[in-house]
């Protein structure tokens, strides 16, 4: 008996809702055909068999959440499609544990849609120890805690085995996490943690109010916008470019690459401009490790594009982005746009994006303080191009100008090494055949 597990995807994504299923129990799949789309924070992500055989169980049904290490789906691969039995290998003595009948009213929703039913194989997934308040000594057994509260613990680095439930049978309930990470936090220094519990919402009038549940990807932006002002500590640089050259250069290419079927905009020539930065200060291009105060190179350059959709940025990235031409560049950016937009990009396009841009300007915005996207060091902003007079030999001329917003974590990059990565992009941009005459 096969048991497909939903496995840690990555990006933060922890649980999906299941919008679709291309089987039931009883039918037979074969190695690779797709079970079902599954709906995460990001994306929808099909999930294809890994083994062929007879379906005997669905781990969740259509609109239910299904949680990393829960099961998706029991397959037979002996082909005969019986009753559901555990391998030997897979049975574990445990301690007794308390029954459990429904999740309290305040974790409704926490696994799927509508009401949750808690089992004991949900309780099962953890190997922490209970206090049993009925004896002044601990016993071993395990904590009463829903995949949620559990995650919740994990963010906010809570030891639920030192958390006195409050729910029913013992129940750890989210409150009870909040209330000892406050605790917590009064002995702890808050830069080390990437928690961040919110204030309560004061009381509103009954009347003339609203209340709109965010979407899942509103919820993802919502903990990275968090976590990116928890941990980082960020400052911004602004300039603006003469970009009167790229403007041409672009102009005299742009119809010719449309004939091809190529849309040309200035976003692969500032990419490329960026990469060739990167190799010249390669510390623009890591990460930061708080925990053993080390800083992590990375010999690859994929630049992560924030994509505007209907729900929220997504960031996919174009992966090894310095070797590619400015040509394959559009290609690739249109491509990834589409399928961002469309909620049908691959999860390993969202996956070790390095240094990220955002372009304001198509909002017409001139300049930002873009949010750096954790666990890289640096994000650059774009603003729209827009005509400026400026002096050149004492004369006032019409120039093309670009505003750009360098947002920098400044724990590792301080604001000199900012401006010398933001002046090397300006001198690239400002003349587009240094591009084209130094690529490697």
């Amino acid at each position: 008996m096969y048991d497909f597990k939903f496995t840690d995807i990555g990006e933060g994504l922890h649980e999906g809702q299941i919008l679709k299923w291309f089987f039931k129990v009883g039918d037979k799949v074969k190695d690779g055909d797709v079970l079902c789309v599954v709906e995460t924070d990001k994306v929808n992500a099909e999930l294809p068999s890994p083994v062929t055989g007879i379906i005997v169980k669905l781990g969740a049904e259509v609109g239910q959440t299904i949680h990393v290490g829960e099961t998706v789906v029991l397959i037979d691969e002996s082909g005969k499609g019986g009753a559901v039995a555990a391998k030997p290998a897979e049975v574990k003595v445990q301690a007794p544990k308390p029954e459990v009948k429904k999740e309290a009213a305040e974790e409704k929703g926490a696994a799927v849609v509508g009401e949750v039913v808690v089992s004991n194989d949900v309780i099962a997934s953890s190997d922490e120890g209970f206090e049993n308040t009925a004896t002044t000594s601990p016993t071993v057994g395990k904590v009463l805690a829903t995949p949620v509260a559990r995650k919740m613990a994990a963010d906010l680095k809570v030891d639920l085995s030192k958390v006195k439930g409050t729910g029913e049978s013992g129940r750890v309930m989210k409150a009870d996490i909040q209330a000892a990470a406050s605790k917590q936090g009064s002995t702890s220094v808050a830069s080390t943690s990437t928690a961040f519990v919110a204030p309560a919402m004061p009381s509103l009038p009954k009347d003339g109010v609203r209340r709109v549940k965010i979407s899942k990807l509103r919820q993802a932006i919502v903990k990275a916008m968090n976590t990116a002002n928890v941990v980082i500590p960020a400052t911004t640089l602004m300039d603006e470019i003469d970009v009167s050259k790229l403007v041409e250069f672009r102009k005299s290419q742009k119809d010719k690459l449309a004939e091809k079927g190529i849309k040309l905009t200035f976003l692969p020539f500032i990419v490329k401009a960026v990469t060739m930065a990167i190799k010249e200060y390669p510390l623009f291009n890591a990460s930061f490790d708080h925990e053993t105060e080390e800083i992590v190179y990375k010999d690859f350059i994929n630049i992560g594009i924030a994509v505007d959709t209907p729900d929220g940025l997504i960031v996919p990235n174009v992966k090894h982005a310095d070797a590619k031409s400015i040509v394959t560049l559009a290609q690739e950016i249109e491509t990834l746009g589409a399928a961002t937009r469309n909620r049908t990009v691959k999860l390993d396009d969202l996956q070790n994006g390095t240094f990220s841009i955002t372009n304001y300007g198509t909002t017409g915005i001139k300049l930002g303080t873009p949010v750096i996207k954790h666990p890289e060091l640096a994000i650059l902003g774009i603003g729209s191009i827009y005509k400026k007079p400026v002096v050149e030999n004492d004369q006032i001329v019409i120039r093309e100008v670009l505003p750009l917003s360098l947002t920098i974590d400044h724990r590792v990059i301080d604001g000199a090494d900012g401006g010398r990565f933001l002046s090397k992009v300006k001198e690239l941009l400002a003349d587009p055949m240094q591009i084209f005459l130094f690529l490697s």
